[in-house]
This record gives C-alpha cells, sequence and structure tokens, in this order.
C-alpha cells in the first residue's frame, strides 16, 4: 500500500495524540484533523488490513512498528520544517500550517540539507 498525504496525516495524528494523551480513539483522530468519522473508520480499516495499525476490542488504536516508522518520519519533517520556518521570521501558526503541506512534498536530500543547516544554527547559539 502507498501511503498517501492523508494517510501520513492519520498516521502522524495517532502517533501526537498517543504521546499527548496515552491513548487514541477513532474519534480523537476525527476531531484532530477534522475529519468525519466515518472517512476515519474506512482509513483505519485499510490501515489494519495493510498492518499499520491495530485496534482492540475497545476501539483504541496504536500504530504497528511499520505504522509507528511512517508516523515519526513526518512528525520529525513537521517539527523540523516548522522550527525553520519559525527561525526565519515565519509566525508560530502559519510556520505549523506550512510544515505540513511541505513535510509531504519535500524530497529526502532536501529534508536532510534543512535538518543539517538547523543543527548549524543551534550550535552556533
Amino acid at each position: 500500500m502507498i501511503i498517501k498525504e492523508s494517510g501520513e496525516d492519520y498516521l502522524e495524528a495517532i502517533l501526537v495524540l498517543k504521546n499527548k494523551a496515552g491513548f487514541v480513539r477513532s474519534i480523537d483522530v476525527a476531531n484532530h484533523l477534522q475529519v468525519s468519522k466515518p472517512s476515519v473508520s474506512v482509513a483505519m480499516k485499510h490501515f489494519r488490513e495493510e498492518g499499520y495499525v491495530v485496534a482492540d476490542k475497545d476501539g483504541y488504536l496504536d500504530l504497528t512498528d511499520k505504522g509507528l516508522e511512517i508516523a515519526k518520519r513526518v512528525y520529525e519533517r513537521h517539527e523540523i520544517i516548522s522550527q525553520v520556518l519559525i527561525r526565519l521570521g515565519v509566525s508560530p501558526e502559519v510556520a505549523l500550517e506550512d510544515s505540513c503541506k511541505i513535510e509531504h512534498a519535500i524530497s529526502e536530500e532536501s529534508f536532510e540539507k534543512i535538518k543539517e543547516f538547523l543543527a548549524r544554527l543551534k550550535k552556533e547559539e
């Protein structure tokens, strides 16, 4: 299964919500992403079938190792890109919104260079 942008957003949301509250339900993902509960249900069904997500008998979601790997990668991109944009003078609100868009489209090469650039900035401080 090729994970599209919206799929990456779902997996990242599960990671963020789990880190924040310790548990995640489909309704939490729907509220976080501002999408309908049926949309989340359909996505979670596909993710379970493909081995990215598991759900327990009470409906609590968790990422498999495969799902966690993707979620962490997307979240790291989100964090690094938003930090760089903020350092460039972009407001935090706009930086977070823009990083959500950029994180999906940026090449691995460009992302690695941005990451290196941010690390150099932090060393200089």
